[in-house]
C-alpha cells in the first residue's frame, strides 16, 4: 500500500499560516508533484512554514484543469503522490480539482484528502445562524438579471445559505438578496476570516445592505443567510390584506408593499405580484 499512487486534494490555510496542518507540511515535502493553482503563492506559503517543496511545482487552475488531468494521473498511476492546492481552502470547493477528481475516479485511481480549513464552515460557524443543515451555494451570477433569478429561486429554501462574493459587488448582493428574501432575513458577512482584521457582522439583509453601501468593503467575503423560517413568517393571504387595507386607506400600494415586506420578512416583488392578483379578482 505504500508504493501506491495516489491524488490528495490538500487544504491550505485561509489567512493565518499557523492553521497549516503537519499532514500539509509533509505533503508538500515528500509529494512528486504539487499540482497548484498559483505556483508562487504555494511557493511562498511553504517559505512561511519553513517548509521546502520536494516535488515539481505545476500550474493547475481552472483553465487548464482538464488538459492537465492526463499528466497528474499518469504520475498517480506510476505510483506516485500528487497533491492538489488552491490559494486558501480546500481544492474543489469553488476551485479547481472537481473535473481531476472525477477523471481520477474514472481510472480507478487512488484518491484521498488532507482536511483543514474551509472559508464556508468558519463562516457559518461564526455566523451565529442555524448550523444543523445549510447549503453552499458559492459564487452568485454577475449580471442583475441572473442573480435576481437564481435568489428568488431560493427564496423559500429552509436551510442556512453559504454564498462567496467579491468585496465590490457584495453590496449589489445584498441588495438583491433584500430583494429577493425580504429585508428583514438574518444574515452575517464575513470578512477576512482568520486575518489580522477579521470582520463578522451579524444583522438583517437589509441593513448589511446599508453597511455595505456606506463602506468601502475590502478583502475576503463570505456571506451567511438564514433560511426561510416560515413558522415565523405570516400568511401570504395575511400581509395583502394588510397591504390592501393600507391602499384603500390611501397610501399608495408600492409603498404599502415595501414596509408590509421588510416587517414581515419577505420578498417585495412577490408580495407585490399577489396584491395585485388579489386586487384584480
Amino acid at each position: 500500500m505504500e508504493n501506491q499512487g495516489r491524488l490528495v486534494l490538500a487544504a491550505t490555510p485561509i489567512g493565518n499560516a499557523e492553521d497549516a496542518s503537519a499532514h500539509l507540511r509533509r505533503l508538500l515535502a515528500e509529494a512528486d508533484v504539487v499540482a497548484a493553482e498559483d505556483t508562487r503563492r504555494v511557493r511562498a506559503l511553504a517559505a512561511r512554514l519553513g517548509v521546502t517543496v520536494g516535488g515539481r511545482v505545476v500550474s493547475f487552475y481552472e483553465h487548464n484543469e482538464a488538459a492537465r488531468a492526463d499528466e497528474l494521473l499518469e504520475v498517480v498511476a506510476g505510483g506516485g503522490t500528487v497533491v492538489v492546492v488552491t490559494d486558501a481552502g480546500m481544492p474543489s470547493v469553488s476551485d479547481p480539482g472537481f473535473r481531476l477528481v472525477g477523471a481520477a475516479v474514472r481510472a480507478g485511481v487512488t484518491v484521498t484528502s488532507a482536511p483543514g480549513p474551509s472559508a464556508v464552515l468558519t463562516a457559518l460557524a461564526l455566523s451565529g445562524l442555524a448550523t444543523d443543515r445549510f447549503c453552499f451555494e458559492g459564487f452568485p451570477p454577475r449580471k442583475p438579471g441572473e442573480r435576481a433569478r437564481a435568489l428568488a429561486d431560493l427564496a423559500d429554501e429552509r436551510r442556512t445559505m453559504v454564498f462567496f462574493e467579491a468585496p465590490h459587488r457584495v453590496g449589489d448582493l445584498l441588495e438583491a438578496m433584500a430583494e429577493a428574501f425580504g429585508a428583514g432575513r438574518p444574515a452575517a458577512v464575513c470578512r477576512e476570516l482568520t486575518k489580522t482584521y477579521e470582520e463578522v457582522l451579524r444583522d438583517s439583509v437589509g441593513n448589511l445592505a446599508q453597511w455595505a453601501r456606506d463602506t468601502e468593503v475590502r478583502g475576503e467575503i463570505v456571506v451567511v443567510v438564514g433560511g426561510n423560517d416560515r413558522t415565523q413568517v405570516a400568511s401570504t393571504a395575511d400581509l395583502v390584506a394588510e397591504v390592501l387595507a393600507r391602499a384603500d386607506a390611501g397610501e399608495r400600494l408600492k409603498e404599502a408593499v415595501a414596509d408590509v415586506a421588510t416587517t414581515a420578512g419577505v420578498a417585495k416583488r412577490d408580495l407585490y405580484a399577489a396584491a395585485l392578483a388579489a386586487r384584480g379578482r
